[in-house]
């Protein structure tokens, strides 16, 4: 049995980032902790964040924003209240002028006073949905993360941030594609509806077999293709922009919060002007 496998009993959110705290758990997040909304993180100086948070802004597909933390600070108050955002993650990648440098598994001591985090929406949070409806979920029934993909979608720019939107693909039967998408669509907190449906050479994919992140998931006879904007865009940008330093999760290693799936679009209303 995988570890992905073994993690999918019904620990809460606090239990899991403690085992992951403790090096319990390194594996993705696809399928952990199912009902919680799961996030994104990209954390840049604060001289760089403003002109991601307008990149955020003008690309909410990619990078709906759950939360923002405050220059310096590791605890995300509001979406998973003690928990540490420079050891509760499975994998961390690190970014120097545009180069991959690394992968960790803790950034205690990388931290900066000046670091701001930003924590934004996983398509992995709307795959519990997407189960209760009736929609396959293939990377969960095997055990692997999700493929994701670079396009030849283009996000608007802000300041130095700029480049490619990247995508996850889930195969879903055709006779379910109209489901997914309706299901998808009210949780906009996460990506919401589809950016592409059917033929990947449509938005730039050569090979759907050769993700660019994650693992290849096989695609069934009658089943489609089905394309989510995704939360590794912001990686892409920092290929493109080369900030001196930017931090990220590991593609499919995700940030759990406390915060309930279907209670994240009231959570981020309530929010209201601490995300803009």
């Amino acid at each position: 049995m995988t570890q992905m496998t073994q993690g999918r009993e019904d620990a809460s959110p606090r239990e899991f980032r403690s085992r992951v705290r403790a090096a319990e758990w390194a594996a993705p997040t696809a399928g952990v902790c199912m009902g919680y909304a799961q996030a994104n993180l990209a954390i840049l100086p604060a001289t760089q964040a403003m002109d991601f948070l307008v990149f955020a802004n003008r690309n909410p597909k990619p990078c709906p924003i759950i939360e923002i933390l405050d220059p310096g600070c590791p605890e995300p108050v509001y979406s998973a209240p003690g928990a540490d955002i420079r050891t509760d993650l499975p994998k961390y990648r690190v970014y120097r002028r545009g180069q991959l440098e690394e992968e960790r598994s803790d950034i205690v001591d990388l931290w900066q006073d000046d670091f701001v985090s930003f924590l934004i929406g996983c398509s992995f949070s709307f795959e519990k949905s997407l189960l209760d409806a009736g929609v396959p979920v293939r990377h969960i029934e095997l055990g692997r993360n999700v493929p994701m993909y670079i396009t030849n979608i283009q996000c608007r720019p802000a300041g130095i941030f700029h480049g490619p939107m990247v995508v996850s693909m889930r195969p879903i039967p055709g006779g379910a594609v109209a489901r997914a998408v309706e299901v998808t669509a009210a949780m906009h907190a996460v990506h919401g509806a589809p950016v592409h449906i059917g033929s990947p050479e449509g938005i730039g994919i050569s090979d759907i077999d050769r993700p660019d992140f994650g693992d290849p998931v096989p695609i069934a006879n009658g089943e489609i293709p089905v394309f989510w904007a995704c939360g590794v865009t912001p990686q892409a940008a920092a290929l493109a922009a080369k900030p001196e330093i930017m931090i990220t999760h590991s593609p499919g290693h995700m940030f759990i919060t406390d915060v309930r799936d279907g209670e994240l679009l009231d959570f981020m209303s309530g929010l209201g002007g601490a995300l803009k």
